[in-house]
């Protein structure tokens, strides 16, 4: 579970002025909005005013003035109508502020996720992520749309009520008065009762769309080795725990809200009738005054009502700020380049110098790695799995930070380059690729408007991947699913391939970027690789080393250290590790056996 599981009333303090400043460039437009707010206020303060002086001076019993009447009438009638007009835009103002709030913030959460390094996705699920930008800052929007306005119209309200109040008779004011520590007692335990079991029904919502996304990504999986009753029971278990979160803040509301208010009114009801009953037996009361009174009463129970039920929203609100903040001020960017510098990568020379590197502070991956790929040349990574091949790439395109030794292409550190230098001039393909959801040429183009549509075609041709292209419904107009899952694995490594060089990039870097695809198109991908080459340096990771035999240099990584260097006959002719590795793949078993002996 992500943080703590309460918010002290400090820190939520923070997080409703931190989510006010989100209202700074809407100034006039609240300004305007709470202007119409505190017009349908004084509406509401002046109807009972006005039925209290006619009941008083003119409503005689056996003598009903048809002018006074129609005065009245006309007006109450008037200042609803006035007052529904204005609460109409009232209304309309506060949702347009909330949704351009909203809209803005999850804006932010959305850069701020592209900015961060792969070291927080590494362990934060993808669906905790979704939940952060959709659900939590939708409960932020009901704060802005009814919250705010529902408590700051109470406030003018309540305002308003007590002026009247003190006017009609002030011993009962005071009274009134008296009740307020107690209302603001209840709504201070509320708070601090319901924010702990938000931020845990928050949370459990969270896994929820964590479960969800993952289940979805591995559906295939999931089927394929029967792992549906698992999953429904993790599912489950977690939706148990919503719940039961859920129903804790129910019975919270339940004692506390509505209930607890609407006890208080009734005491107060008692006092204030009983305190006119009293006063009857020694002078004349006007039932006027009784009515107005009653009324504001009423009246004053009613906004602080609203304000107690909204007390649940304004508590979800900033449980959800909490959370949104909390991703917003995570300081696990991903690595920051120097964009002041205006260097060039022209020649593409890569060195590693004493290269360590550890993703968790505590265990090395890589240990001393110093090589260096002169431009033009070919450098293959070879080793079991766990050796600190990917991890060389993903250092070396900038995925994570490193501490120790440094990396230089073209003689300058990797840091002394923009990110924009970086990434235009280093081409990735991954053993996997990802392709997005649009057409072929979209997926190649990557909204590059420079790119011409023959440029996307020759980028198609030279990896071999025009061919399959066109025998697609619509061409390369063709539209793709998510993640490309209706091509075969081959062919979304050539469109991947395609994209790489269509950016023509200066350095090539390939993840075991020929492992999906079958041995006929590997030999027309092998054709296509050697005249992407030419001009490039390339750092390729391989399993199969009969990818990589015309490397000029090949590294065999162990245990995250290079043990081995050279080229491929240079490395048989060692009979290390490589020559064991070679023998294992061609299936030459006795050799192997007799070289170990």
């Amino acid at each position: 579970m992500d943080g703590k599981m309460d918010l002290s009333g400090k820190e939520q303090k923070k997080v409703l002025f931190r989510l006010l400043s989100y209202t700074k460039p809407h100034k006039k437009v609240i300004g305007f909005a709470f202007f119409l707010l505190l017009l349908t206020t004084v509406g509401d303060i002046v109807l009972p005013i006005l039925v209290k002086i006619f009941i008083d001076d003119y409503l005689t019993p056996g003598k009903l003035e048809f002018k006074p009447l129609l005065i009245f009438g006309s007006t109450y009638m008037g200042i609803q109508v006035v007052k529904s007009i204005l609460l109409f835009f009232q209304l309309v103002k506060f949702q347009e502020i909330a949704l351009f709030i909203i809209q803005q913030l999850r804006i932010d959460v959305f850069s701020k996720v592209q900015a961060l390094g792969l070291k927080y996705f590494d362990k934060t699920p993808a669906g905790s992520i979704v939940s952060r930008v959709t659900n939590d800052t939708e409960a932020i929007k009901d704060m802005f749309v009814t919250v705010i306005s529902t408590f700051i119209q109470s406030g003018f309200l309540l305002s308003g009520i007590f002026i009247a109040m003190f006017i009609l008779n002030v011993k009962l004011a005071l009274f009134c008065v008296i009740i307020i520590p107690v209302l603001i007692f209840v709504m201070a335990l509320y708070r601090k009762l319901s924010s702990r079991y938000y931020l845990d029904m928050r949370e459990r919502l969270s896994q929820l769309n964590a479960k969800l996304s993952e289940s979805l990504q591995g559906m295939s999986i999931i089927q394929v080795f029967r792992q549906e009753k698992r999953l429904r029971k993790e599912f489950g278990h977690i939706n148990e725990l919503h719940y039961n979160a859920g129903m804790k803040n129910i019975k919270i509301d339940g004692l506390l809200l509505r209930p607890a208010i609407d006890l208080i009114y009734i005491f107060a009801l008692i006092i204030v009738l009983s305190y006119f009953g009293i006063a009857s037996f020694d002078t004349t009361i006007k039932i006027g005054v009784v009515y107005a009174f009653v009324n504001y009463l009423e009246r004053f129970f009613e906004p602080v009502n609203q304000m107690m039920m909204r007390l649940s929203l304004y508590q979800q609100a900033i449980v959800a700020g909490s959370r949104v903040f909390r991703l917003l001020d995570n300081d696990e960017w991903a690595p920051i380049q120097n964009d002041e510098k205006d260097h060039i990568i022209n020649d593409g020379k890569i060195e590693f110098r004493n290269l360590t590197f550890s993703y968790d502070g505590q265990r090395d991956v890589l240990k001393n790695i110093t090589f260096t790929a002169n431009p033009g040349e070919t450098v293959a990574l070879v080793g079991h799995t766990g050796s600190g091949k990917s991890s060389i790439i993903n250092l070396m395109m900038r995925f994570y930070e490193y501490e120790r030794g440094d990396i230089l292409i073209d003689g300058k550190s990797i840091r002394e380059y923009s990110k924009h230098e970086l990434r235009e001039k280093l081409g990735l393909v991954l053993q996997d690729p990802f392709l997005f959801y649009g057409t072929v040429m979209d997926n190649i183009r990557l909204h590059n408007k420079t790119m011409t549509d023959e440029q996307i075609k020759e980028a198609a041709k030279f990896v071999q991947a025009h061919t399959f292209i066109e025998r697609l419904d619509d061409g390369y107009k063709h539209k793709g699913v998510e993640r490309g899952s209706t091509f075969s694995s081959g062919q979304r490594q050539l469109l991947a391939f395609a994209r790489t060089i269509a950016a023509n990039p200066k350095i090539l870097v390939l993840d075991e970027a020929t492992a999906n695809i079958d041995t006929e198109t590997e030999e027309a991908i092998q054709t296509a690789l050697a005249k992407m080459r030419k001009g490039r340096t390339t750092i390729a990771i391989a399993h199969r080393l009969s990818t990589i035999q015309d490397a000029d240099l090949i590294l065999v990584l162990h245990q995250g250290e290079i043990v081995e260097r050279g080229t491929h006959q240079e490395l048989l002719a060692q009979g290390g590790l490589y020559h064991k590795m070679f023998l294992l793949q061609n299936g030459l078993v006795e050799r192997l056996e007799d070289a170990v002996n």
